[in-house]
């Protein structure tokens, strides 16, 4: 193989029901008191320490390393309680899509997301499709995604070298377009999250599709 594969999370593999937001939500009041959550943080295309730096600074809670660890570990705890109790799925044809383009070997097919990289793989994990995964690149320092995307890059070339000539990267967010960008890839987004098909397209995707649900069309697509 040649084609290196990155695939986003949330909105573009799964719908976790916000599971993620949720147990964020609850490690503030859990650990800070914060009885009414009341802000307006975009959630959607953006880094885990990003949010989280917007949620301290939201509440007036000090940024300190030793807070900020303090939130990360309760969110950690409380994440799997809420992946199972909100009645989340992976989304349509995106096991297949898998089930094929890793038919033969995982090298070539990595996460490129903003969570956090325990509780990325944690997500996928708990959906059953983490095998499809031999790397991932993490929001666990950089609020840029465009930043994370690079490290992907990185990594994959520390693996594979000279023998990377296209990158995929597969995204439902105007944000995995513009880190697609940053490393030269070509981009799959996919209206899986929370933007419409018309959204996505103005950020001029190499492709543009509902979902993945015709697997077959998809991954000769990717295999191309």
């Amino acid at each position: 193989m040649s084609s290196l594969y990155l695939f986003d999370v949330d909105g573009t593999l799964l719908n976790s029901g916000r599971a993620g937001q949720a147990a964020m939500e609850e490690a503030l009041q859990i650990e800070f008191g914060i009885t009414e959550i009341d802000c307006d943080i975009p959630y959607a295309g953006r880094t885990d320490r990003a949010i989280i730096d917007d949620l301290l600074k939201w509440h007036k809670i000090e940024d300190t390393p030793e807070n900020f660890q303090t939130f990360q570990s309760r969110y950690f705890e409380l994440l799997p309680k809420h992946l199972g109790s909100r009645g989340g799925r992976v989304l349509p044809g995106v096991t297949e899509v898998l089930d094929i383009i890793t038919k033969e070997t995982n090298d070539w097919t990595g996460l490129l997301t903003g969570n956090f990289e325990r509780s990325g793989w944690m997500k996928v994990q708990h959906f059953n499709i983490d095998h499809h995964f031999s790397f991932g690149a993490f929001g666990d320092v950089h609020p840029n995604r465009d930043d994370v995307a690079r490290l992907a890059s990185q990594t994959a070339t520390d693996r594979h070298g000279d023998a990377i000539k296209t990158i995929w990267v597969i995204g439902d967010t105007p944000a995995d377009v513009q880190c697609g960008r940053a490393i030269g890839a070509k981009v799959l987004a996919v209206a899986t999250g929370h933007y419409s098909l018309e959204e996505l397209e103005a950020s001029e995707p190499d492709v543009t599709l509902t979902d993945m649900s015709d697997a077959a069309q998809v991954a000769e697509l990717l295999l191309r």
